[in-house]
């Protein structure tokens, strides 16, 4: 592909308080440790740099909260499509997290906002969850849709990079989601981490074979963002 047919996207998923240490309340182990990545990354001449955020309601179905007798973790929780009560499925719950308005819900404070285009929300609907920042897993009607893939279009975008908070889950279903809307898709294995580390290479595999490549920051993919 030539040079001028080349227009990336990052996309930096849910950097948020409650994702990182040491005060999280669903803190990832090290997931401050990519801030210098991320905001390397952010240095690049992307078309667009996008935030996402969980923007949830105090009453999400993914907070083990909401449901009795369930542990946060361990315990999961089967979601029905309002319109549809056909079509379900299983999610883990959580502790109370991101709740719109609070602390927790804020981007890291160590991010260069300066640089972003434009921060998506998701996970606003209380009866569904949404891992991607793209859409729920629902599609018979969708419940989610966050208009991510139409402002991508709209940039002319061809590859979207991936980074953030936590590559075994929202990490994971936007760069899927991503490569499923037709971009090539990157996640930069140095500015993620996961909720469970060991999973990393099962997650890995998993990506490649939806299309989805894990780089490394100081290799050819990233390199070819800076000759933009």
């Amino acid at each position: 592909m030539a040079t001028n047919n080349f227009k990336p996207a990052l996309i930096i998923v849910d950097l948020q308080e409650d994702f990182c240490p040491p005060n999280g309340s669903l803190a990832v182990t090290n997931g401050r440790d990519i801030i210098p990545t991320v905001n390397k990354l952010l240095d690049l001449p992307f078309v667009i740099k996008i935030a996402t955020k969980d923007w949830h309601p105090q009453n999400h179905i993914s907070f083990a909260s909401n449901h009795v007798n369930k542990t946060p973790y361990v315990d999961f929780t089967t979601i029905i499509n309002p319109s549809n009560p056909a079509e379900t499925y299983e999610t883990r719950l959580w502790p109370d997290h991101c709740v719109q308005g609070t602390k927790g819900a804020e981007l890291i404070h160590e991010l260069d906002m300066s640089k972003i285009d434009k921060v998506v929300e998701k996970g606003q609907v209380k009866e569904v969850e949404m891992y991607s920042a793209f859409y729920d897993p629902l599609e018979k009607p969708r419940v989610s849709d966050s208009g991510l893939a139409g402002v991508l279009r709209e940039k002319g975008v061809t590859d979207v990079y991936c980074v953030g908070l936590a590559f075994d889950y929202c990490v994971k279903c936007t760069a899927v989601d991503a490569a499923k809307e037709g971009f090539k898709t990157y996640v930069v294995g140095e500015g993620t981490r996961a909720v469970d580390p060991s999973v990393w290479e099962e997650v890995k595999e998993e990506l490649k074979g939806k299309g989805v490549e894990v780089v490394n920051c100081d290799g050819d993919e990233v390199a070819r963002v800076g000759r933009v």
